[in-house]
């Protein structure tokens, strides 16, 4: 489309949608299997994360409390 002609807004939301549509069917979507496997590591790292962070604030907390004394 030329850049000298103007669209409405509903022409440019059209425009918008179909191409938006049309960039959709380019994806490669996960299949179900790989979608539970990339799921189960993000629970097991979340986890695992939440551990260490715990770990890490408990560790620094009681270190302030030793330095107030």
């Amino acid at each position: 489309m030329k850049m000298a002609e103007k669209m409405s807004p509903v022409q440019q939301g059209m425009q918008f949608f179909a191409e938006a549509k049309n960039e959709l069917k380019k994806v490669t979507w996960p299949t179900r299997k790989e979608t539970t496997g990339i799921t189960g590591v993000v629970i097991v790292t979340s986890f695992v994360m939440c551990i260490y962070l715990g770990v890490v604030d408990w560790v620094l907390a009681e270190l302030i409390k030793f330095l107030i004394r």
